[in-house]
Parts: structure tokens; sequence; C-alpha cells
């Protein structure tokens, strides 16, 4: 019996040819756009995003042009509650969140699966660039995608035995270039939006407009410091600022400052020097093990601390829960929120949310 592919169509170049490539493949594959936030085809601040009107409208004349049947499913509310209000509460409490990663695992990855099972779809598909594997004794692995610069397996690396059981990423054998060239041949370049940038549903350079906006009078200004304690000036509120954040401080100094520690009991900013933000070890939790059923109590593996990052490799610990990563060499801007992804290679062992930074870094 034929497999029957949910494809996630955004009206992007990448899930065109993914699901190009499955009907190619000879999947039934059956298309959805997922609305994930509520807009107007005039809402122009959202031209460009997947969260847009404009990229439904663009996703169906795609499906039209490859034959396949297409749907639009309203997540605008579990959107909402699942990723875009865990990322004003991660700002709330001092950390940097990553919505896409919250974003694959509950709305791609959990709520969009049961809607496919709905549809008769036993796999889901999507546009991203890496990889899936299997272990010799049955686990699920995940692996980048051969594209080095597109790979993505970062934003996937908090997904279960269960949900990479039934995903299909087509595009992880595949160079960006390669993919274009795809969608030139089918004719579907005419059809596809730009592609969205940073996060989906803030379209500005910065996030700081929509925190404001969304927030109001839930910021509230604070104290920044110095790393002797030494009080420089206020600021309008901790969601404002990440670790490592150098521009927009509105402090004058002799030499170059950096966000150093975000202290949420305290609503205080403290900056220091480039090397005061170099880190040596920190804590994480919540540990996703993708490689290991019980990973050992200790390990050497790569570390990625976000998403651009080149990774480093380090010692972990697992023994107590919360893990402790120890890095061969210093890095800039370990950042509490952000995602810890452990590679072996081109595999990835598991991943685990950044909780601070340890004592003397």
């Amino acid at each position: 019996m034929t497999d029957r592919v949910l494809a996630a169509v955004s009206g992007g170049v990448d899930s065109a040819v993914t699901a190009h490539l499955l009907k190619q493949s000879g999947f039934e594959v059956v298309a959805c756009t997922m609305q994930l936030m509520p807009c107007t085809e005039t809402d122009e601040t959202r031209r460009n995003s997947c969260c847009a009107a404009t990229g439904i409208e663009s996703a169906r004349k795609i499906c039209d042009s490859l034959g396949i049947p297409h749907s639009v499913v309203d997540m605008t509310s579990l959107f909402e509650q699942n990723v875009v209000k865990y990322f004003l509460d991660e700002y709330a409490k001092g950390r940097t969140p990553n919505p896409c990663v919250q974003c694959n695992r509950i709305i791609k990855f959990a709520h969009l699966c049961a809607h496919a099972a709905g549809l008769g779809c036993n796999r889901i598909a999507t546009g991203h660039y890496a990889r899936i594997g299997r272990a010799p004794e049955g686990r699920y692995l995940l692996k980048k995608g051969v594209d080095t610069i597109k790979d993505q397996s970062y934003f996937l690396a908090a997904l279960n035995q269960d949900q990479l059981r039934i995903a299909k990423f087509p595009l992880g054998e595949k160079t960006k270039d390669e993919v274009r060239h795809v969608a030139d041949e089918i004719g579907i370049l005419e059809f596809v939006t730009p592609e969205s940038q940073e996060i989906c549903f803030v379209q500005e350079n910065s996030y700081h407009p929509f925190l404001k906006s969304r927030l109001g009078e839930n910021l509230h200004p604070g104290e920044i410091r110095d790393t002797s304690g030494k009080k420089l000036g206020e600021h309008e509120g901790i969601e404002l600022y990440t670790i490592g954040q150098r521009r927009g401080l509105g402090i004058a100094g002799g030499k170059p400052l950096y966000v150093v520690d975000i202290v949420s009991r305290g609503n205080t900013v403290i900056l220091g020097e480039r090397e005061d933000a170099m880190t040596k070890s920190f804590a994480a939790m919540n540990p996703n093990w993708i490689y290991f059923d019980t990973p050992p109590e200790s390990f050497e593996a790569d570390v990625k601390i976000r998403y651009l990052h080149p990774g480093t490799k380090a010692e972990i610990e697992t023994e107590r829960g919360v893990l402790q990563v120890e890095l061969e060499e210093p890095q800039f801007a370990v950042t509490p929120g952000q995602l810890a992804v452990f590679y072996d290679g081109d595999t990835v062992l598991g991943s685990a949310t950044i909780l601070q930074r340890n004592p003397g870094h």
C-alpha cells in the first residue's frame, strides 16, 4: 500500500519542492498550510511571512500547479498559546527563547501530526534540511543535512522517537542550489513567497517593537550595572536584552560593553567586557535524547549553543538530571533559554535547554 503523506507547504520554495519530490517518489501526497497568526491580505507587516495570507495563497497556487490537494488548518490559537506566549514568558524571565524549536516540537510534530492522522496520513513531511536514519537496534536517528550551510538539525533536536518515526525530510540529501534548480525546472518559482528571516511572526528587524506591543505595561524599568555593581544607567525592561548583546544598550563607555548577565529577580541588566561574556561551562535542563535510550553518565560530543554556532568539543555529565557541560574552549554568549544540541559527527545525540552558566564561567 502506498504511504499517504501530509506535506506542510508554507508557500516557500523549500516546502514546495518537498511536496514535488514526495509525489515524484510515488507517495500519495496531500498538502496543508498552517495559519499561525491572524492576518489579512492587506497586512503588509507579514507579507513575506509563512504566517501571512499571501503565503497561504502562494501555497494554494503551488499545490494546484503540482496537482496536489491542498487545505488550510487554523492553528492560530495553538500557536499563540504554545509559541508566542512561550516567547513572551521566556523574555520576561530574562531568558532568550527559541520559538522555532518550540514550533517544530509542539505545532508541526504534535498538533499537525494529529491533523495528518485525521486525513489518513501515516507520515508528515516538511522542508527542513536534515536527515532521518536508523540505529542497528532500531532507534530513529536525526542527522545533519548534506548542505552544511542550510543544515537545520538544530531546530529539530527536541523531537522524540515517535515524532522522528513519522517524519520525512526530502531535502536532507540536497543543497539549496539543487532545490532552487528543481523549483525552476517544474515552473513554480513564480508562485513562491520570499523566505522569512529570523522569527516568522516578528517582521521588523528587531523583536523589540513586538515585545513592546504585546507586553505594554508589563515591561518594568530597572537598573543597568557593571560587573562590580556600579550603576551605569536604566533600562526599559529586561525583556529587551539578551546575553552577548552590544548594540542598543544606551550606555556610553570608553570600551565596548556587552550584556553578560540578566538578573530577573532583581530586574537588573549586567554589562561587562567581551571576556566577561565568555563561558567555560554551563548547566542545561530538560534533556531530550535521540541517539541514546539512557545516556552514559558522561560522554564527549560536539555541542552547538545556538543555531549559527559552529560547535565546540565538550564533556557532558548526565547523572544528576541537570546536565553539566564542560567546554574545551570558552565560548561567547552562552545564553539561558537557548537549546544546546549535542553531536557525534553528523548525528544528533540529543539536546537540552541552557539553564545557566556555571560560577567562574
